[in-house]
């Protein structure tokens, strides 16, 4: 079951389902998870909310599309009443949170009702959502198969029909990631577009706030209201791509080692160029340079948050995170001002390489959901790490900081979905909102 923010609002503000009444299915769901999606909830207070909500509508009081909207957030959000505990047991006795970010503030000013906290890979470092303290998060589409992370249970939940609107974060691969995943629709704004203040750090350069839902219109109503104070979901661009500059990408690193994620790209390019689109091949020379200066900017950054810990703490992080920070501790301050000084000049030649199109569409990942646990696949006698598959097609525009949305599209074989990015370069979020429900449609 897909819920969709458009006949949500609908219904609510028709009177045909009350906030209450929606707010007490959705817990009622959340209960009975079987995708380990949910970490905690808050039903006293989120059908306090509801009621509230319920009562705004019978005095004729609107706040737009997400009036009475049950939402869930990622375990690194802070919510007021709610402790973050960040996937990990290191944090597993932390306090409640007594305030919260502007992004959770905004979405309970436009009248969403927030439920919960989701699954998060420990402390968001890591493209598969299965290392947590409350162990793997797990693919409605196939239970045995990750989710994707590190939006892990954001993904899931919207997947599994459980909500309409979830918030993630996005350091290199998190939102877009297990929305490819999951089958879902994932947004990674252009960096900086939402405040990540009230969210725990993984690289405090390259994180971005981002959201799923399980369309696309859904996703531009809630950036409309995310984005603008003033936001109802009347800031819609109508879908359509005639006369825009789409650019595909031939290079060797871009290319998916599922040949059945390249060909529904492929066939996702085709149509776009029928509706009107313009193709045209990118040449990227730099890519590999700009990719590689990812791994010293987020590893130091992430050890400088958790070198306490560390020291004290080691054995309270789950081995496959330990594994990741500790080798950080040799990274030299000279490494990481040489990676970000690499970042800005790759950066800039990435955009002059860029400049004729409006648009880059690409596969999200290189691989399709894998069995839980799995740390390598083999494909045509090639060997295929699963985390670097997962991260190196979303990465370069964390660096980049462009805005970029996986779309899901059906595979041609019948099985898992394929996730289609589109990363804006000469056109904003609302642009390439459009150019994916176009796609959508298509």
């Amino acid at each position: 079951m897909t819920l969709s923010i458009r006949d949500l609002a609908l219904a609510l503000r028709s009177g045909e389902l009350s906030p209450t009444e929606h707010v007490r299915n959705v817990l009622d769901r959340l209960h009975a998870d079987e995708h380990n999606a949910v970490v905690m909830l808050d039903d006293e207070q989120a059908l306090a909310e509801a009621a509230a909500r319920t009562e705004e509508l019978a005095r004729g009081e609107w706040r737009g599309p997400m009036h009475g909207v049950a939402v869930g957030v990622k375990d690194l959000f802070d919510v007021v009443g709610l402790s973050t505990k960040a996937g990990s047991k290191i944090l597993a006795d932390a306090p409640s949170a007594s305030t919260e970010g502007p992004v959770v503030a905004r979405l309970r000013e436009a009248g969403a009702v927030i439920v919960g906290k989701l699954h998060t890979h420990e402390f968001a470092y890591g493209p598969t959502g299965d290392v947590s303290a409350s162990g793997p998060a797990r693919n409605p589409l196939d239970p045995s198969r990750i989710t994707g992370g590190s939006s892990s249970g954001s993904a899931a939940a919207v997947a599994a029909g459980h909500l309409p609107l979830t918030l993630g974060t996005d350091t290199g691969a998190s939102v877009r990631t297990p929305a490819a995943l999951c089958g879902v629709v994932g947004l990674k704004p252009t960096r900086g577009r939402l405040s990540t203040e009230g969210v725990f750090p993984l690289s405090e350069t390259c994180d971005h706030v981002g959201l799923l839902t399980a369309d696309v219109h859904s996703a531009s109503v809630a950036w409309d209201v995310l984005s603008r104070a003033e936001g109802t979901g009347g800031g819609i661009q109508a879908p359509g791509v005639s006369g825009v500059r789409v650019g595909v990408l031939p290079d060797p690193y871009w290319q998916a080692a599922e040949p059945m994620l390249n060909e529904g790209v492929a066939e996702a390019v085709a149509m776009l160029e029928k509706a009107g689109a313009q193709v045209t091949e990118i040449a990227t020379p730099m890519i590999d340079q700009l990719a590689a200066t990812y791994f010293a900017i987020v590893g130091a950054e992430a050890y400088a948050t958790h070198a306490p810990w560390l020291a004290e703490r080691g054995a309270d992080y789950q081995p496959m995170t330990l594994a990741r920070l500790e080798p950080n501790e040799q990274l030299s301050a000279r490494t990481y001002i040489n990676a970000q000084r690499a970042r800005r000049r790759l950066t800039a030649a990435l955009r002059t390489a860029c400049d004729a199109v409006d648009v880059l569409v690409l596969p999200t990942t290189q691989l399709r959901a894998t069995p839980i646990g799995q740390t390598k696949i083999e494909i045509d006698d090639v060997v295929v790490p699963v985390a670097s598959a997962l991260l190196a097609l979303t990465l370069p525009f964390n660096l980049a900081g462009w805005p970029a949305i996986s779309v899901p599209r059906p595979a041609t074989d019948g099985g898992l979905p394929v996730g289609v990015q589109i990363v804006g370069v000469g056109l904003e979020e609302r642009g390439i909102l459009r150019v994916a429900a176009a796609l959508d449609r298509l």
